[in-house]
């Protein structure tokens, strides 16, 4: 007879509890519970369901089945921080206040060995926070990116009741760090310290995960679980290779295919457990990308297909992201090309959550909730609003979508314009044919940003930036 360890029997002992308390529950319906998972660095056309041949993504593929596949959804930017900003705030990328990844202005060394970030301030609202005042328990686990140790933006003071992981997005570079933060204490890792291997961080926080649904599932509230993974991002680390050991690509190539062949996997083990716990039906789960892929990896897995540009572009390789969801009336099956993006999920989570979500929302956000979206319903409001990006990396970039058109501006540069339907690869600069529809967008770049002092550009006023 198999033998197990004490902490095993208390371990599935509990878990066993929990089913039965969740199964046996008070029958009255209560809010949908929310699962938002998030990858790091992963292209549009890395997963399996989204034409990927060589890398394993089962259970991702399967979540797809189970829901509906999203082909025209974008990050807020094109890389981590602001994207992670602009989809807990619901601003877009040239009204949130973390619009880049660099430091602070005048910013310093912090006592970890970083760079000090831009953090939330005490009147940036998240979208923990209003579901927090809808009566969510709320958790975050991974990579937060938006407030430093001891500011406003840590995470149990933007609507967290719990979140273990990395505050600052630099440290998140390791997958074997030193320590990890769990409710603004420092969890030290001794087992990693002088090069050693023992704790992956991606393993700790599908565990932590795992912990907070098997508490959270039995409670009479309604749960918000923000998994922000940092899987595939480099440095390129992990504990095996398993099947791309003997593979003939680089070691870089194979890291990146186990990687989120590792993710997948803990995608199927939190679907699974939201089964166990009886939850999964009343559970929507989100699954994306915090911006597009670091690197092409043509003619190897062809992860910016068919798409031009990769991250720090504001082409659609930059961000166009993978988004699969599934829960209570999405479709199962099925493909939608109804264009949203980040900004948009504040508000669908907080029309999905009830009246108080809505009314603890702020009334200025740019986005728009896609309910109807996901339950496979028409939304023509989707294809006339303008969406907006800026980027303040290697000279400043715009761009925007409105229907089919796409416009880029670089810094120095004329004005670009594509039509997405005919183009989607952005291959043919349609700018001179078009003068109006140029001049439309144009007149939009103007109105669409806020001035910050943090993220200066040419084009703002020299007084009083906001």
């Amino acid at each position: 007879m198999k033998q197990f360890s004490p902490a095993t029997v208390r371990r599935r002992l509990r878990l066993a509890m929990l089913i039965v308390a969740a199964a046996i529950g008070p029958a009255a319906a209560k809010p949908p519970n929310f699962v938002f998972i998030m990858a790091d660095d992963l292209g549009y056309h890395d997963l399996g369901c989204y034409g990927q041949k060589k890398i394993a993504t089962p259970h991702l593929d399967r979540l797809a089945a189970r829901g509906t596949l999203f082909t025209d959804v974008y990050s807020g930017s094109s890389v981590c921080a602001p994207a992670r900003s602009v989809l807990m705030t619901g601003y877009h990328s040239g009204r949130t206040l973390i619009r880049g990844n660099s430091p602070v202005v005048g910013g310093e060394p912090d006592r970890h060995g970083g760079s000090l970030r831009l953090s939330l301030g005490e009147d940036d609202v998240t979208l923990a926070q209003v579901l927090k005042a809808a009566g969510y328990r709320t958790a975050m686990t991974g990579k937060w990116g938006l407030g430093e140790e001891g500011s406003a933006g840590e995470p149990n003071r933007k609507g967290f009741d719990e979140w273990f992981g990395y505050l600052n997005q630099r440290h998140a570079h390791s997958y074997y760090p030193e320590f990890q933060w769990h409710n603004g204490e420092r969890v030290e890792l001794p087992g990693n310290r002088n090069g050693g291997r023992e704790h992956y961080s991606h393993d700790l926080h599908s565990e932590f995960a795992l912990d907070f649904l098997s508490e959270a599932a039995p409670r009479p509230e309604p749960f918000f679980l923000y998994l922000p993974y940092q899987i595939p991002h480099s440095n390129y680390e992990i504990p095996s290779l398993g099947e791309y050991e003997k593979r003939g690509w680089s070691r870089d190539a194979k890291v990146h295919a186990a990687m989120i062949t590792r993710l997948d996997r803990d995608v199927g083990r939190i679907m699974e457990r939201l089964e166990e716990l009886g939850v999964a039906g009343n559970t929507y789960v989100f699954f994306t990308s915090d911006n597009g892929a670091a690197q092409r990896w043509d003619g190897v897995f062809n992860s910016s297909h068919p798409f031009r540009g990769r991250k720090r572009d504001l082409y659609e390789g930059g961000i166009r992201v993978p988004m699969i969801v599934a829960g209570p009336g999405v479709p199962a099956g099925a493909r939608s090309a109804a264009p949203w993006y980040f900004p948009d999920v504040m508000p669908t989570l907080a029309e999905l959550a009830g009246p108080a979500a809505g009314k603890a929302m702020p009334a200025d956000i740019d986005g728009l909730s896609v309910v109807a979206s996901l339950h496979g319903e028409s939304q023509d409001a989707l294809a006339g609003r303008l969406m907006y990006w800026e980027f303040h990396e290697g000279g400043f970039q715009q761009a925007a979508r409105r229907g089919h058109w796409k416009a880029v501006r670089r810094a120095g540069k004329d004005t670009e314009l594509y039509h997405l339907g005919d183009d989607p690869a952005e291959a043919r600069d349609l700018a001179a044919e078009q003068p109006v529809v140029v001049t439309a967008f144009e007149e939009a770049f103007l109105g669409a940003r806020r001035p910050s002092r943090h993220w200066p550009t040419a084009l703002d006023p020299a007084a009083n930036p906001g």
